[in-house]
């Protein structure tokens, strides 16, 4: 086949596939895809809920981190997934990985909808809960890279920027019914049900979506560019021993690895998670108002994936994704200062006239970051930023005389913090609450953010401009690492350098986002994760990574 046929091929040259054949590979591994990616982020979109259900046991700064903690183990896990299933893939065929995966995927977020919770079965349900997450993760492991090379292999040359950019398409997608889902809960029923009890709902629906997965999966029939290296007795014996033993392929897994998709991951969780958690978390804007202006952005946006998947086919994929990377890099913090300005202005006001500082001993300061859980964070200075970084109050840190036990400033009113250590810290601890809730709305400090002073369009324009960013990068990186790799290695050759990308560079990316800023006060220090990353990304690929569109995958 020529490098300017425009002809999709089943296993023969002499068999082309029709459009509507070539249609319903895409439609039916897109499909999948999206419930698979549906059941993976519900846990994000329900990171609060499942925070006060799961990790009670805490205070509620450490258990929101340790809640997103147990999101991104499900991404720790992925390219160990990844190993399996792609190896798989390789070896008996792309069709065979879809139907495991999903059943997986589906079986395990399922469960999440039955599990009790820590007032129930105690440390039990955290425990179970991460062991349901690192399931998940594996079976998202074998999708991947699945779905995209099985596309790809399909696709015709000069077009497969655009068809694979379908399957671009699912995650975003994916998260998006998980939100209109979660939302239609929510508006079905009171805040206190669907806190106690409603938030189980999808995941509960997970079963009904598993059921028409493995139904759409079924249909499918196997790559026609493995079914003809399998005739021709052409597949590799050891996929893993020919993928990272092989000096010359692990040069380019890496090279994918840190030139592409760990820019493209912290840019897309940036883009599409952080964003959220930003509106919620920091800036207190209440979860259906987020979820809805989240909901809206990724709606408008979405086409973008095959706006720049088939500009891609054109010129080169490589240009859009470092493009998207560095628009990343120079606009973040503006961006999010945007947010700040247009949903919850009074903090922005009360930050201005009245600024917080904590004055603190910085032996007594711990970095709240703990994955293990071994830590308490008990000390006055804990006690400080933990309670301001509730509040979603941003703060500046002063060096405090050693020994000394730490003190809030709020513009001219001072706080003194306590240990919670201490014989009466159950007698001093609301009146630490007290006074500090009364001292930052004296100041301004808005508990929440009012629905009235939400400029609704500027917040939905910059999410869009953010989830923009995302389909750049996003959208041409399934046909680029595909085309990175021959037939024989392919499956497992790019999911890996995906998955450590997206699973440990973008998953681990709310959790240590959150730590930063509760360690530095500064509501946008998180920011710096994201930024240094996909800067990275930027230079390695834009120095050592060749433009891929040209290749023809069916002559290597």
């Amino acid at each position: 086949m020529t490098a300017t046929s425009d002809v999709a091929y089943s296993g023969a040259a002499s068999d082309p596939l029709t459009k509507g054949e070539i249609r319903k590979v895409i439609f039916a591994s897109s499909l999948g895809t999206v419930f698979e990616w549906y059941d993976f982020y519900l846990y994000g979109a329900l990171t609060a809920a499942i925070a006060k259900n799961f990790f009670s046991g805490v205070n509620p700064t450490a258990g929101f981190i340790f809640a997103l903690l147990a999101f991104a183990a499900g991404f720790f896990v992925r390219p160990f997934g990844a190993l399996v299933f792609g190896r798989l893939g390789d070896l008996v065929g792309r069709k065979y990985t879809f139907l495991v995966t999903i059943v997986i995927m589906g079986v395990s977020t399922s469960a999440v909808g039955f599990l009790p919770g820590y007032a129930s079965i105690g440390i039990a349900a955290p425990a179970i809960l991460i062991l349901l997450r690192l399931l998940q993760g594996l079976a998202l492991g074998g999708e991947y890279g699945g779905a995209a090379t099985y596309v790809a292999e399909h696709a015709p040359q000069g077009k497969r920027g655009f068809y694979t950019a379908w399957i671009q398409t699912t995650a975003t997608l994916g998260l998006f019914l998980s939100l209109i889902v979660i939302l239609a809960c929510r508006m079905s029923m009171d805040a206190a049900a669907f806190d106690a009890w409603g938030w189980r709902i999808p995941f509960m629906v997970s079963i009904v979506l598993l059921i028409v997965s493995i139904w759409i999966r079924m249909q499918l029939s196997e790559s026609p560019l493995f079914q003809k290296m399998k005739a021709e007795g052409k597949t590799s014996k050891a996929p893993l021993t020919e993928a990272f033993a092989n000096r010359g392929n692990l040069k380019i897994v890496a090279l994918a690895l840190f030139g592409l998709t760990m820019g493209q991951a912290v840019v897309w969780y940036c883009g599409q998670f952080y964003s959220m958690l930003f509106l919620t978390n920091t800036l207190k804007v209440d979860a259906q108002t987020a979820n809805l202006l989240v909901a809206a952005a990724l709606l408008v946006a979405t086409p973008f994936f095959l706006v720049f998947g088939a500009l891609s086919d054109k010129i080169g994929r490589k240009p859009i994704i470092m493009a998207g990377c560095l628009l990343a890099v120079l606009t973040y913090f503006p961006l999010f200062q945007g947010l700040t300005h247009y949903a919850n202005p009074a903090l922005e006001a009360a930050q201005a006239s009245s600024p917080v500082t904590v004055i603190a001993d910085p032996a007594e300061c711990s970095v709240q970051f703990n994955p293990a859980g071994t830590s308490k964070f008990t000390s006055s200075c804990d006690i400080a930023k933990a309670s301001l970084v509730k509040a979603g109050v941003p703060y500046s840190n002063q060096a405090g005389p050693a020994g000394s036990k730490a003190e809030i400033d709020v513009g001219s009113t001072r706080i003194a913090a306590y240990d919670a250590t201490a014989a009466d810290a159950a007698t001093v601890g609301p009146v630490f609450n007290k006074g500090l809730a009364d001292a930052l709305k004296t100041a301004g400090y808005p508990e929440k953010a009012d629905p009235a002073q939400i400029n609704h369009f500027m917040v939905w324009l910059i999410l869009f401009v953010l989830v923009l960013y995302v389909t750049m990068v996003y959208g041409p990186i399934a046909a680029m690492l595909v085309e990175m790799f021959p037939t024989r290695i392919r499956y497992t050759s790019m999911s890996l350098p995906y998955h450590i990308g997206n699973g440990w560079f973008g998953g681990t990316l709310p959790a240590i986002a959150v730590a930063i800023v509760a360690g530095t006060g500064n509501i946008y220090s998180g920011l710096w994760y994201p930024i240094i990353i996909a800067g990275v990304a930027l230079v390695i690929g834009t120095l050592f990574i060749k433009d891929t569109r040209h290749v023809d995958i069916r002559n290597n």
